[in-house]
C-alpha cells in the first residue's frame, strides 16, 4: 500500500481545526488505483484549482497488479493521503475515481466514475477466465459466470453492488457510451452525464504550440517525428510488436526522423522502469526518445508528430483524433470491448506489413489516411463535447458538492513544454553508422549527394534494405566487429599535436577493410582534435593521401562523421583523386550544405 496506517495527514476529515492554516469547508476524495488511473485523475481534480473552500485527499485501493510506482508518483506530487481502509470510515463530501477497481461500494460520500482512457474501449471482467486481465479485483456480482465481458466501467459488473449503484454519477466521454451502458447496466443510464474527453480538449489545446513541443523534444526544422505507443499486455506494441521499435530505429534514417516511444504505465511499473530502460537501450543508443510515463510528454510528443505507430491502447486513439496517419504495430481483439471505437478503429489502420519497407508504409498512410471520412468518425467519437469538458466536469462535481461554481470560467489549458526528455546518453563517440548515397548531377558539372545515416547496431536482420551502404565506426568503439568491417574510422581526439598521417598508420594496420581514417579538426581555440562547430574533419587515404572535408553553409547534422561519409560517396563515385564541391543533403526537406574536399599539401 502506498499510504501505510498511521500516516494520515492532518487536514483529513476530523482532525484538529488547530492545525489547520486554510479553512477548507469541504473535502473531496480522489480513489488512486495505479498510475495510470492516478495521471487521468489530476486531470479532473485540476478543475479545483484556486478553490480555497476545496479540500482534496487521495487514498489507493491496493486492488491493482500494477500498484508499482505509485509511492513515487504520490511523494513527488507531495499528495496528501489516507490509508484506505481510513479513507473508507471518514466522511468527504464527494468522491472522485477514473477506475472501477477495489471496493468502491465502501466509500461514505456520492462518488463520481469517469474512465481513465479513450472513453469505454476494454472489455475486463472480474470474473478469471471471462476476460480479466487484472486479477485480485475481487467479486462484485456473484453469479456472473464465464459469460462475455463488456466494457470495462459499463456494465452491472462494475457499477452494482448487492444490487446497489455503485456511483452517484456515471461520467461519459461521447453520447455513443450512453447506449452501451443501457445494454450493460440500465440502472445507471439516468446518473450517466456526458462531459466529454478532458485529454481530447488537452490534445486540441496544445495545437497552437506544436513547433514549441517539436523543439522541445529535439525536432530540428525538416525532420519528421514519429510517436511508437504502446499498452500494456503480451499482445501490445512492447509485448507482440516490439520488433517495430527495431524496425523504426533501423529502416528510418536518422537525419530525417525523430522517434519517440510511449510506453503504457503498467507495462512501465509492471517490470520495472529499470528494466524496461534496460531492454530499450540498444534502440536509445540508436536515437529513441523513452520518456517516464508519468509525465506529459507523450501528450506533447502526439501533438508535435507526423504519424505514429500503434496498437490497442489509448494513445492510438488519440492520434486519430487528431488527424495523425499511423499504422498498427499490434492489436488484441480479445480485450477490445465489441462495438466500441477502439474496435472499430481496428478494422480501418494498416498493420505494420513485415518484408515491405516501414517508410512506404508510413509514406502511403500520410498520402490516404488525412480526408479518411471513416477515420475521421472513429476518431469524432472521443469526445462529443470538444473543449467543453472542465466546464461540464467542474459544473457536475459542484452541484454534487452542493456549491456554486467559481466566478473564473474553467479553461482547458495546453500541454506543458516537456523537460528535456529528448537528451541522449552522452557517449564519447558517435555509434557506428552504415551509409548509403545517391547522387544527382546537374548541368554544368554540379552534383548533388544525398547521404543517409542509419544505426548500426540495430540492422539485426533488416541490413538488406539498405542498398550499397558503407559503414563508418568510431575508434575506441566497444562492439570491435563494427571497426573491423568498417570503411571508415573515424579517429578520437588527441591532443598530442601528432600529425595525421603518423596516427592513422596503426589504425590501417588494426583495420584492414578501412579505406580511409577521419580527423574531426580542432575548434579554434580549443584543444588538438577536438570537433568543431562546423563538423570539419581531415582524411587520410590508406594509400596515404591527405585531404580536408569543410563545410560550407553548416546546419545541425554536419558533424564530421557526415562529412566523412559524403567524402567517401563521392571518391567511390568519382575516383580516389576527385577533388571539389558538392551539395550534400541528408534527407527530401532537410536544409543542404555544401562540401569541399581538397588535397592537402605539405611543403
Amino acid at each position: 500500500m502506498p499510504v501505510p496506517p498511521g500516516q494520515t495527514h492532518l487536514a483529513a476529515p476530523g482532525g484538529p481545526e488547530r492545525w489547520r492554516t486554510v479553512g477548507a469547508t469541504h473535502h473531496v476524495l480522489g480513489v488512486l488505483h495505479n498510475v495510470t488511473s492516478a495521471t487521468r485523475l489530476l486531470d479532473l481534480l485540476s478543475v479545483f484549482e484556486g478553490d480555497t473552500r476545496i479540500q482534496v485527499h487521495f487514498t489507493c485501493t491496493g486492488s491493482s497488479a500494477f500498484d508499482g510506482g505509485m509511492r513515487e508518483f504520490i511523494a513527488a506530487r507531495e499528495m496528501p493521503c489516507v490509508p484506505w481502509d481510513e479513507a473508507c470510515e471518514l466522511k468527504f463530501d464527494l468522491a472522485v475515481s477514473s477506475s472501477r477497481g477495489g471496493e468502491l461500494q465502501n466509500i461514505s460520500a456520492p462518488l463520481i466514475c469517469a474512465p481513465h482512457g479513450a472513453g469505454y474501449n476494454k472489455k475486463l471482467s472480474r470474473e478469471p477466465g471471462a476476460g480479466s486481465r487484472e486479477p485480485g479485483a475481487g467479486s462484485r456480482e456473484p453469479g456472473a459466470g464465464s459469460r462475455e465481458p463488456g466494457a470495462f466501467g459499463l456494465t452491472d459488473e462494475w457499477l452494482v453492488h448487492d444490487g446497489r449503484l455503485i456511483p452517484s454519477a456515471v461520467v461519459l466521454s461521447h453520447d455513443e457510451q450512453r447506449e452501451r451502458l443501457r445494454d450493460g447496466c440500465p440502472g445507471a443510464v439516468p446518473f450517466a452525464t456526458v462531459v466529454g474527453d478532458p485529454c481530447a480538449d488537452q490534445l486540441r489545446a496544445s495545437a497552437p504550440f506544436r513547433d514549441a513541443y517539436r523543439a522541445a523534444l529535439g525536432v530540428h526544422p525538416g525532420q519528421k517525428l514519429l510517436v511508437l505507443t504502446s499498452t500494456w499486455g503480451r499482445r501490445s506494441l512492447l509485448g507482440q510488436g516490439g520488433d517495430t521499435v527495431r524496425r523504426a530505429l533501423a529502416e528510418l534514417p536518422q537525419d530525417e526522423y525523430r522517434v519517440v516511444a510511449a510506453v503504457h504505465p503498467n507495462a512501465w511499473h509492471g517490470h520495472g522502469g529499470w528494466q524496461v530502460h534496460t531492454w530499450l537501450a540498444p534502440f536509445v543508443r540508436a536515437g529513441l526518445v523513452l520518456p517516464v510515463p508519468e509525465t506529459d510528454t507523450w501528450k506533447a510528443a502526439l501533438v508535435a508528430a507526423d504519424a505514429f505507430i500503434g496498437d490497442h491502447g489509448s494513445v492510438t486513439l488519440y492520434g486519430v483524433a487528431l488527424g495523425l496517419p499511423g499504422l498498427l504495430g499490434a492489436f488484441d481483439d480479445g480485450v477490445v470491448a465489441v462495438g466500441s471505437p477502439m474496435d472499430l478503429l481496428g478494422g480501418l489502420l494498416p498493420r505494420v506489413t513485415a518484408g515491405r519497407p516501414l517508410a512506404g508504409q508510413l509514406a502511403e498512410a500520410a498520402a490516404t489516411q488525412p480526408g479518411d471520412e471513416r477515420l475521421a468518425e472513429v476518431g469524432g467519437l472521443v469526445t462529443s463535447r470538444p473543449m467543453r469538458s472542465m466546464a461540464l466536469l467542474r459544473g457536475l462535481f459542484y452541484e454534487h458538492l452542493g456549491l456554486p461554481e467559481p466566478a473564473d470560467p474553467a479553461v482547458v489549458r495546453p500541454v506543458a513544454i516537456p523537460r528535456r526528455p529528448h537528451d541522449r546518453r552522452r557517449d564519447p563517440a558517435p555509434p557506428p553508422v552504415f551509409v548509403t548515397a545517391r547522387f544527382e548531377e546537374h548541368d554544368g558539372g554540379t552534383a548533388t549527394v544525398t547521404v543517409r545515416r542509419y544505426p548500426a547496431a540495430v540492422q539485426g536482420a533488416e541490413a538488406g534494405h539498405l542498398p550499397d551502404p558503407h559503414l563508418v565506426a568510431a575508434e575506441g568503439e566497444p562492439d570491435t566487429r563494427w571497426l573491423h568491417t568498417a570503411d571508415v574510422v573515424l579517429a578520437r581526439p588527441d591532443a598530442t599535436g601528432r600529425p595525421t598521417g603518423e596516427r592513422a598508420g596503426p589504425l590501417f594496420d588494426r583495420y584492414p577493410g578501412c579505406g580511409a581514417v577521419a580527423f574531426p579538426e580542432p575548434t579554434d581555440g580549443g584543444p588538438a582534435g577536438s570537433a568543431g562547430p562546423t563538423g570539419d574533419c581531415g582524411l587520410v587515404l590508406r594509400d596515404g593521401r591527405e585531404l580536408t572535408a569543410r563545410w560550407r553553409d553548416p546546419q545541425w547534422w554536419t558533424t564530421p562523421q557526415t562529412a566523412a561519409a559524403a567524402a567517401h560517396a563521392c571518391l567511390a563515385r568519382f575516383g580516389p583523386s576527385w577533388q571539389g564541391e558538392i551539395t550534400v543533403r541528408t534527407g527530401d526537406h532537410l536544409a543542404p550544405a555544401v562540401l569541399t574536399l581538397a588535397a592537402v599539401r605539405r611543403g
